[in-house]
Order: C-alpha cells, then structure tokens, then sequence
C-alpha cells in the first residue's frame, strides 16, 4: 500500500540524527508559505513550536490543535498540532510530518503511519524522522526526495557519574514521576537546583520551568521522553537515570535508537555533546555506545498500520473495517488500541446497539471511543465513560448537559490534597478538556474550553508545587549543614509521637521504632533520624521505661503473633524453648540504651509467660496432675499425650489406653479437667474462645507461620472444612473435621449423645434424621448427612424428600469407623528406658519387677477382689 496520489506537491524527507536542524527547517518551509501544517509528537513541542509562530506572524495567524488544547483564530494559516489531532481533511499548501520513526511504535504508531502515508500538503510535503527510516520511506513514498541531514557537532560518550558530580548544563532522564522529583530535589540539595519538564505539566508550568533553565537560574534540567523529542534547550550533557521504561504494556530496556534520540539532545547547534549514565543506571554496551556515536543503527522493518478507510453503515461493519489487515507486508496491523476495545466492550452492549443502529449512530459512537483514556483507567472504567458521553451525545439534546459537566468540573476544582489526589484530578480534566474542544459535544464549546483550561493550569501548577514539597529540600539542606557545623539542634517529640528539629517535621516515632518523613530515599533518612536523635534517645528511654512496668491489661496479641502495647506494635513473638514458651523480640527500641531494652524485654517475657498460664491454666493443671500422685498409671499417660498435644485427642488414636482405664482413673481425669467422649478426648475449659485463640496462635509461632485469622468466629457450633488445615490445626480451637464441616468437640459429644439416645428411644432399627441435628450443628441436611458418614453411620433408609430429613433413617455401619486405626499383632519389643527425671520413670518403677514381670495393678487387684 503506498502512499495517496499527491499530484505535483513537493515530497522531501529530511532524514537524520538529533540536532540536524530538522524541524526548525520545516518550520522556516511553513512559514515561507500561504499556509501550512505541522504535526509533532509531544504537546510540549507543538506548544513551543506554536509560541515561535506566534512571535513570526502574530497570534491570528497561528493555530495550537492538541487533543486537550485547540487555540484557533477565523484567520489562523498555520496550524501547528500534535500528529493525532492534526485535522487532514484541511487543505494547506505546506505539510509536516516530525518524528516519523514513531510509526513502528506498538501503541501510537498508526497514527504517525496514517500521517505518512495520507497528509499532504497542496505545494510541499516534509517528513522529519531518523535515517533508520530511509528504507521504507523510499518504498512506501516513492516520489519523496530524500536528503540525509547530517549532525551539526559531535556526539560522544562520557560514561557513568554520580549525579553530584554532573557538569553543569546536565539534562537527567527518568522514565517516572517520582524518579524525575526524586533527582530533582537531589539536585537541589547538593547543586543548587534543577528545572522540571514533563508532559503532565500546564503549558504556563513548562514555559516557566524552561525560562528558569535557559536564563541560567539553575544549571540541571530533568525530565522523561519529553527532552528527547525537539525541546530545544541548550544542554551540554544527558545523564540516564535509568534505561528501562514501561511502554504501557511491559517494562523494557530502551532500544538504541530510543537512547539515541535522547542522548542526541546534548550539544545544541555547533556545540559538542555528551552522554552517560548516572551511578544508579546499568552501564550502555560497548556496541550501543558506538552505535549512538556514529548514529549507525538497523533500518526500521515494519510500521504498525490500520486501516483508515472505515465502513461506518453499520456497528459490524465498522468492526469488520477496523480489523482488515494491509496487503503490504512493511504495515503490520496494529494491535488493537484503547479506541478499539472500548468499541469492542460497548457493541456487546445492547442499549448501545440500538442507539447505533444507524450510519449516523456509528459515526458518534466511534468518534466517542476515539476518547484518550487520560486516566490510565482499567479498560470497562473507560468503556463506562466513553458509553455515558455516547447516551448523552445520542440522547434528546445530542450534546453534553451543561449540568452535567459542570458537576464533574466542580469536584475536580481544587486544589487541596496529596500527590495521588490532583494527578487523579488533572487526569480526569485532560478527559473533560479533550471533550470541550469537541465542537458537536458541548453546546457553548468556548466557555468549556476556558474552564478546563483554567482548572487544569491551577492543577499543574499546585500538583507541581506538591511534588516539590513531597521531597526533602530545604528542611534536608538546613539539618545536614547544621550537622556538618556541629550545632546544637532543637528537637523534640510530641505526645502523638511527631518528631521535630528546628521546627521541621522529620519523622514519627512509631512505637519504639523511628520513622523518617523520607519516603525511602537514602541520604535524606540518614539526615533526618541524625538530626532526630537528639530528642529521640531520651524519649525512647522513656517508652522502653515504661513498658518495663506495664501488664498484660495495656497488651494485646495480633493474629500474627505481634505484641501491641497503647496501640502501636513494640515485639514479636518467635519461636523458643516450647510452644508454650514462645520467645520475644523487641521491634524498634534500637536507639535506647541497653539495659532498658534489657529491663522492657524481660518484663514482657514475665508477662506474657503469666499471660499463657492463666488463660491455659487448665493445660498446666493437666501437666501438674500427671507429675504428682493425682494420677496413676495410664491415666497419666494419657494426661501427659494430652498435654502435649495441645489439650485434645482422637479417642481411636489413644483406644488402648482408654480402654485401660479403670473407673478410679476415669474419675481423677474427669477431676484434672478430661472428658473423656465418644470421638474425642478433650479439655473442654480449652474450647472457650480466649483459650482457643492463645493456644492457636503458640502452635502456629511454633510452626513457624504465625497467623490465625482463619480461626472460627466465637459462638459458631461447626464450620465449613477447609481441606487445606489439618487435624492439628483444628484441634488446636477445639474442633474436629468431619467431611464436609468441622465440629466443635463438645458439640460432636452432644450429637453422639442424641443419637445414641435416639437409637435407644426408637424400636425400630437404627435412628431418625432430625431437624434438632442439624440445628445442633448449625448445618444444613446435606451437611449432616456427610458428617453421619464420616462417623462411621449410613443411611439404612431414605425419606420422600431428598432435600428434607424427615424420613430418613441412619445407622452405624458394621465396619470398623472411619479414623480408627486396625489392630495390629502384639510384638515383643524392648522399650528404651525413660529419663530418671521423667514423670514416666515412676511408672515405669511401678509397672516392671526386677525380673521383668508385669505388676498387677492395684486397680486390677479392686476388679478381681470385687469379683
């Protein structure tokens, strides 16, 4: 596909690397004729280059079309724009294309071909780019004359330095906000200053901040793509902050060409340039420093393309002409941009179909999914404004109400707010401005075009200011001196934990920890928390005072196993000796001296230790019985695999020695706090809440993962089981999973009371499903059904209603319950002996002869006498 038929008009490509005198030649060309048209880049540049015509021919006769700004007198000849608002339905005698290379870019790239391929001028053409582009240029635009531009001074490498240690006349290049802020305060701080460029500025903001550079107020300029795309300052060096950006769809090195197109910045007219990189950046390869150098980089292949030949008759034909491929093989059809999926969301919509059912329908919806997305908003966000500014357009008045603009207008002007808040703002007026100077959207198109104006300059003038006042300037710049002269600083701590020096906010002290008001900037921390230290020892020691004197009624637990003390977070709990005696860890309290942390720590130790033994005191009666003659043979045993399993067990997991169990034993468990149930054997002081709760959050720091926001909600009777916690985990609140729900243990043991009351009542055999059942269990009747199976019960007949338990009757099936273990043949074998100071070794005294006999116990020796 080549270019449109352009008759006789002149056709010149100007080919070339940075500072070839490309677009200033274009618009000499311009305005040498009746009339003309330029499209450029970036906003910033066609501002700049409209300023210039303004000062050549007067502010009637210039034009500024931008997709947020049009400034049009009736007599405007010259129109310059940016490259997707340039209007090429207009007839000019001159036309200019600059950057051209943009055209093989994944997101902007068809409109730069469309520009290239179909903008003509009725006497002359210029196309502006980089000779990577000759190639194609000479195949799509056969009548183009070609003039290769060659670079009026030399370019060479520098390499890497610090940015305290650039020279003068330094351009920095980030590719974000917050890195290009970043390096500018720095600059402040150390160099004197530094001038801000940057695409999100009002057009007042960067003519300021680009007078404030050219007249020599500062020496640094920083800024993103912005400096790379024909500002024309007078900069003897560029510095890359970094050399990775995100291109909106993934974050990338820049190629060398994009590094070329930057770094070609340096040395304006006959002036040399430099480039390099600061310390923090990768340093370039040698071969892409070479190729920057010598301007020798790899023709450009493909261009993105789409097709502008639209079918509008019809939503389905307009998407069907949107997505037709190009029969040449340089365009590449263009993936689909913003434009094109809020189109494809919306034609799904049928509200939005029916409105466009006719040519003209069509025609308004697509020109309102042509709607920059400013705020960088997810794609069904956009999709939603872009469907109420069609509705609106389409509805009775075909234009936007007044009302309705206004109200959004109203809340977007002010200026108050944090960084966040007015960069949100502008973005939304960007949106609103793009909508005002649609001429057919609003029905007084002017006095729109004026309030978006005036609000969006009020918002880059005080999002600018905000942005500067985020960073640590003047307040960095006046403690670091008076450190440097070793003077005596003002410092002092407020009662809600603010730190001021000198009158500077330079931090919060957060519990015991120091927070510096640096935002994770380095240099400005180290600053603030010396200047800071002064005031902070001493109110450290304070604190850690007196949490040395505090209880455990001013503390509490996070579900992560943090100690909270009047609010605010000062230890941890970690892993120690048992998992009832977890170990602490101060956090923050560093800046303190050693013997109060020392002092704070152990009292926390005390407490805490006090804490665990009041609120799990009956797991420590459990251990005291099964150390002193309360028990007796294997009622201690199960005493001591109760205690340290937590205050619970399987009964099938401990069967033998249940069984073992004589009724004397039985009692003097039931007496230390046992139950001894059908499933479980269990501590039932332990299922309370608070005890729960302590005793799951020991076991978890124990296992090293302390959280328990999972655990169960105080008062529910069962919960859903979730698959992924194990037995342990819900043993430790006192629950016990059974299919589909876990169980709370004494709710089990109630349900195993009612159904062997139930079996009992009934001559029939087996039992009835019940309603009582389900509610015992707070579950419904599939619920009931799954955790009947799991015990070890079936369904021996079914009632009329599948979704109902009336009629159902249940049974204990005749194999062995589920979770029990099977028996296995009794095997000789030699225990070792236990630890003589092990509660066991008394047992095992009693329970051996010197021989190796077994005893008769005296329980026995009851049994067999009552017999």
């Amino acid at each position: 596909m080549l270019a449109r038929n352009d008759g006789s008009s002149q056709i010149t490509a100007a080919l070339g690397p940075t500072n070839t005198g490309k677009t200033h030649l274009a618009v000499e060309r311009m305005l040498a004729r009746s009339s003309g048209m330029i499209g450029l880049p970036l906003r910033l540049l066609a501002r700049e280059v409209y300023d210039r015509v303004v000062r050549a021919k007067g502010p009637a006769a210039a034009a500024l079309i931008t997709g947020e700004e049009k400034i049009v007198p009736p007599s405007a000849r010259y129109f310059i724009c940016t490259a997707e608002a340039m209007p090429v339905e207009k007839r000019v005698a001159f036309v200019a294309i600059d950057e051209v290379q943009l055209a093989a870019d994944h997101e902007r790239g068809h409109v730069f071909t469309d520009r290239l391929l179909r903008a003509r001028g009725t006497e002359e053409t210029m196309i502006l780019g980089a000779g990577t582009m000759t190639r194609l240029i000479r195949e799509l635009v056969p009548r183009a004359d070609l003039e290769q531009r060659e670079r009026f001074s030399q370019l060479s490498y520098e390499g890497p330095a610090k940015l305290t240690r650039l020279p003068r006349r330094s351009a920095v290049v980030a590719f974000s906000a917050e890195a290009v802020y970043a390096i500018a305060e720095l600059l402040r701080r150390r160099r004197g200053g530094a001038a801000v460029v940057m695409g999100g500025l009002s057009a007042r903001t960067r003519t300021a901040q680009g007078e404030l550079y050219q007249s020599g107020g500062v020496v640094f300029l920083v800024g993103p793509v912005a400096i790379g795309m024909g500002l024309n300052m007078d900069i003897d060096h560029v510095a890359f902050a970094e050399s990775r950006k995100f291109d909106g769809r993934r974050r990338r090195r820049l190629t060398a060409p994009e590094l070329a197109q930057i770094a070609g910045r340096a040395g304006r007219f006959r002036s040399d340039g430099t480039f390099g990189e600061t310390a923090d950046c990768r340093p370039f390869e040698a071969d892409i420093v070479e190729a920057i150098e010598t301007h020798t980089f790899a023709p450009v292949e493909r261009l993105r393309w789409r097709n502008p030949d639209l079918d509008e008759s019809s939503l389905d034909a307009l998407q069907y002409s949107l997505g037709k491929p190009s029969r040449h093989p340089a365009l590449e059809r263009v993936g689909e941009a913003m434009d094109e999926r809020a189109l494809g969301v919306l034609a799904a919509d049928r509200e939005i179909r029916e409105r466009a059912a006719s040519t003209d329908g069509v025609r308004r919806l697509w020109d309102a999914c042509r709607l920059p997305d400013f705020r960088k908003a997810t794609l069904d966000a956009h999709a939603r404004l872009v469907k109420s500014i069609f509705l609106h357009l389409t509805g009775p008045g075909s234009r936007l109400p007044d009302d309705w603009l206004a109200g959004h207008l109203d809340r977007l002007d002010k200026t108050t707010g944090d960084v966040d808040a007015l960069a949100s703002r502008l973005a939304y007026v960007r949106t609103w401005a793009y909508a005002a100077h649609r001429a057919d959207w609003t029905r007084d198109p002017d006095h729109w075009r004026g309030r978006t104006r005036q609000i969006e300059d009020a918002l880059s003038d005080a999002l600018h200011e905000r942005l500067m006042q985020r960073f640590v300037d003047r307040r960095t710049s006046a403690l670091m001196k008076s450190l440097r002269d070793e003077r005596d600083l003002l410092a002092g701590v407020s009662r809600e934990g603010e730190v001021t020096v000198e009158g500077h906010f330079v931090g919060r002290l957060d519990g015991l920890t120091f927070r510096p008001d640096a935002e994770g900037r380095e240099l400005a921390a180290r600053a603030l928390k010396s200047a800071a230290l002064k005031a902070l020892r001493p109110e450290i020691n304070r604190r850690l005072g007196a949490l040395a004197k505090t209880d455990m009624t001013e503390l509490t637990f996070t579900d992560e196993g943090k100690i909270v003390w009047n609010g605010k977070t000062v230890a941890q709990l970690i892993p120690g000796p048992g998992a009832l005696k977890p170990a602490i860890k101060l956090i923050g309290g560093d800046l303190g001296a050693a013997e109060a942390r020392s002092q704070a720590q152990a009292t926390l130790e005390a407490r805490v230790r006090s804490h665990i033994e009041t609120v799990l005191a009956p797991l420590f009666k459990l251990r005291q019985a099964g150390q002193s003659d309360e028990l007796t043979g294997p009622a201690r045993g199960v005493a001591w695999r109760l205690h340290e399993a937590g205050g619970a067990l399987i009964r099938t997991f401990i069967a033998e020695e249940v069984k073992a169990l004589d009724q004397d034993e039985r009692r003097a468990l039931r007496q230390a706090g046992v139950r001894i149930g059908e499933h479980m054997v269990y501590v039932p002081e332990l299922v309370k809440p608070a005890p729960a709760r302590l005793n799951a959050l020991l076991q978890s720091i124990a296992a090293g993962a302390p959280e328990i926001g999972w655990i169960p909600a105080p008062g529910l009777t069962s919960i859903p089981n979730d698959r992924n916690r194990s037995r342990g985990d819900y043993a430790t609140v006192g629950f016990y999973p059974c299919g589909p729900r876990a169980v709370r243990f004494d709710m089990l043991e109630r349900l195993a009371d009612t159904l062997r009351e139930a079996r009992t009542k009934d001559t029939e055999p087996g039992f009835p499903l019940t309603a009582d059942m389900t509610a015992l269990l707070g579950c419904s009747v599939d619920d009931i059904r799954g955790v009947l199976t799991t015990l070890g019960y079936k369904r021996i007949q079914k009632g009329p209603d599948p979704e109902k338990a009336e009629g159902e009757r249940w049974d204990r099936k005749k194999r062995r319950p589920q979770g029990r273990p099977r028996p296995q043949p009794k095997a000789k074998r030699t225990a070792a002996p236990p630890p003589a100071d092990s509660p066991f070794a008394a047992l095992a005294e009693l329970n051996l002869t010197g021989t190796g006999e077994r005893r008769s116990r005296p329980g026995r020796a009851r049994k067999a006498k009552r017999s």
